[in-house]
């Protein structure tokens, strides 16, 4: 086959094409739901994944996600959108247990050989997962998505959502930041960032067994919404403030470089402009600013708590004038 590159088939990449925060509460907003008290989470702070009682012992939990390229390579595309999609069982505390594909494809632009790469590379990581991968549903689209459908399971004294989190407790991410910037550069580019993949494509598995065996309850992923994003929505589900110490902030190599150089999705310009409301920036300049809210796919897990291998980056303290503080 002759080289494509199937970042030029999307209009945003990855998790940054997400609707906006902002645009998407709305949307929601005053929308019944099915079913009783069995419904452990459901639409009301927006967590990763709706969870429902099937026993005392287990909740079942279920999700979807998917989205454009977000890099050329369509193996690659296929474990990142699957990785992403897995997590959201792992945020909630869970394992997941199958998953059903789903894939958009334009079929009389782009070979068919392409699509069977990217629905490799989703059995691969469904395999390193332990997690069962059986069919799932396609469309002929205009242009190219990928992503799963995953149930999974979850002791219910175990889950974690984002209305958990007290004051006093630390904020902790497992994953460094600056997918979003080093994404948007190779789709202008063609340069590639081979770390970039790696964090993408490494399972929350592990950073979720350890939340959970530290007794962490509170918490989420890190992805389309940016850190301030997803730290927005939980301060505001736990009715707290969180203090974030942007100098602790991990990120890729050369991820500042990509801001500086302007190579920021609209998404990530969308979520800045969401979260500045009721943020307090102190002296921070925009770049800082922007990598705060730059659109992570497939990003680390942002907890409250501490767990190995996470890096402290701010704290939860009693609700005042801003949700989140920056400085």
């Amino acid at each position: 086959m002759e080289p494509v590159r199937l970042t030029r088939y999307a209009r945003g990449g990855g998790c940054a094409c997400k609707i906006p925060p902002g645009e998407l509460e709305a949307m929601v907003a005053g929308l019944g739901v099915t079913g009783g008290p069995d419904l452990l989470v459901g639409l009301d702070h927006g967590d990763d994944a709706a969870v429902v009682r099937w026993d005392g012992r287990t909740g079942i939990v279920a999700t979807a996600d998917f989205f454009t390229p977000v890099v050329d390579d369509a193996y690659d595309w296929g474990r990142i959108a699957a990785t992403n999609a897995l997590s959201d069982v792992y945020a909630m505390g869970g394992t997941p247990l199958v998953a059903l594909n789903l894939l958009c494809w334009p079929r009389d632009v782009l070979p068919l050989e392409l699509a069977r790469e990217v629905l490799r590379g989703g059995y691969d990581v469904a395999a390193l997962a332990g997690c069962h991968l059986a069919g799932g549903h396609s469309v002929d689209d205009d242009g190219p998505k990928y992503g799963l459908a995953v149930t999974g399971t979850v002791r219910p004294d175990e889950l974690i959502t984002l209305d958990a989190g007290r004051p006093g407790m630390p904020l902790s991410l497992t994953k460094p930041l600056g997918v979003g910037v080093l994404n948007t550069r190779h789709k202008a580019t063609g340069e590639t960032f081979p770390a970039a993949v790696a964090a993408m494509t490494t399972l929350n598995a592990g950073a979720a067994r350890a939340a959970v065996a530290a007794g962490v309850r509170c918490g989420t992923d890190v992805t389309g919404f940016g850190l301030l994003g997803h730290v927005s929505k939980l301060a505001r589900a736990s009715g707290v403030t969180a203090v974030l110490d942007p100098a602790r902030v991990p990120y890729l190599d050369g991820a500042r470089e990509a801001a500086r150089d302007g190579y920021v999705s609209g998404g990530s310009r969308r979520n800045l402009d969401w979260v500045s409301p009721w943020t307090d920036f102190g002296g921070l300049d925009e770049v800082e600013r922007l990598l705060l809210a730059d659109a992570q796919t497939s990003g680390g897990l942002l907890v409250a708590g501490e767990v190995p291998g996470g890096t402290v980056i701010g704290e939860l303290v009693p609700a005042g004038e801003y949700r989140v503080v920056a400085r």
